[in-house]
């Protein structure tokens, strides 16, 4: 069954994970891949998906779509196991015919493609990301995944990691992953013990991370913004990009949760 695993770990990895099955370190000379619409297999990967949506995919995803967040994880999204027992984590939810293609796959191929989810940009490489102590610099890892109906890797076109990374896209995308990493490395501390599973702090950060449309509502209500010591230029970013506000919010809920930011308040 076609199913995409990316991995973006948020603390540190053990060795087991460079060594499961199917999964493979990338020579530094580069890796072998090429997808087009020649290929036998095109698409395959487009159905019966098993992917991860992180943050920043929710905000592209959303915006593509021209949805309210609340209406994008009601419509396109499940709740999932997240990488540690104390967050969850969402899910692409699939179309209910009987391949379940991707719900954005269209007749011509890809309907959000210049908004499709990180796993997508990613593969057939996968990446990890490592912090081994709070405040420690993250190390990323590349793997390359093989799936046996993916005839891609047999094409004659040689990419370097950065190579890949560049035509992909993905520099922003790794970034806001990134900074989601050490975000769900703090949660996996479980910094609401002793609230409940989705209890209020809990269902406060699902908001912040998930549903930005609405966070964005809940910092103009509550002046959140006002609070801290940003400059014009950055409020302004703030009020207007919902990156930048993803951003913000990350910042926000762990200093609301206790852990040391950047956050400098008035």
């Amino acid at each position: 069954m076609p199913a995409f695993f990316f991995l973006n770990f948020s603390f540190a990895m053990s060795s087991k994970f460079f060594s499961l099955p199917g999964r493979s370190p990338i020579d530094p000379q580069g890796f072998t891949f090429h997808c087009h619409s020649e290929v036998p297999c095109f698409q395959t990967c487009c159905r019966d998906v098993d992917m991860l949506l992180f943050p920043y995919d929710i905000v592209r995803l959303k915006q593509c779509r021209q949805m309210h967040s609340s209406d994008f994880l009601k419509k396109h999204t499940r709740l999932c196991e997240g990488s540690h027992p104390f967050f969850p984590g969402l899910k692409l939810l699939l179309a209910e015919e009987d391949d379940h293609p991707c719900p954005f796959l269209g007749v011509d191929g890809c309907t959000v493609y210049q908004h499709r989810p990180s796993a997508c940009r990613t593969y057939p490489l996968e990446r990890g990301v490592e912090q081994t102590g709070e405040g420690s610099p993250l190390r990323i890892h590349y793997f390359m995944t093989r799936h046996p109906y993916c005839l891609g890797h047999e094409q004659k076109h040689t990419y370097t990691i950065k190579q890949w990374e560049r035509e992909q896209g993905l520099d922003e995308y790794n970034y806001y992953n990134d900074l989601w990493a050490e975000v769900d490395a703090f949660f996996s501390t479980n910094p609401w013990a002793g609230e409940g599973k989705a209890g209020p702090y809990q269902q406060l950060a699902f908001m912040v991370c998930y549903n930005i449309d609405s966070f964005r509502v809940y910092v103009e209500q509550n002046r959140l913004v006002q609070q801290f010591d940003f400059s014009k230029d950055e409020r302004r970013r703030i009020s207007r990009d919902d990156a930048h506000l993803l951003r913000f919010g990350f910042q926000w809920i762990m200093h609301v949760l206790g852990r040391k930011t950047n956050l400098v308040k008035k």
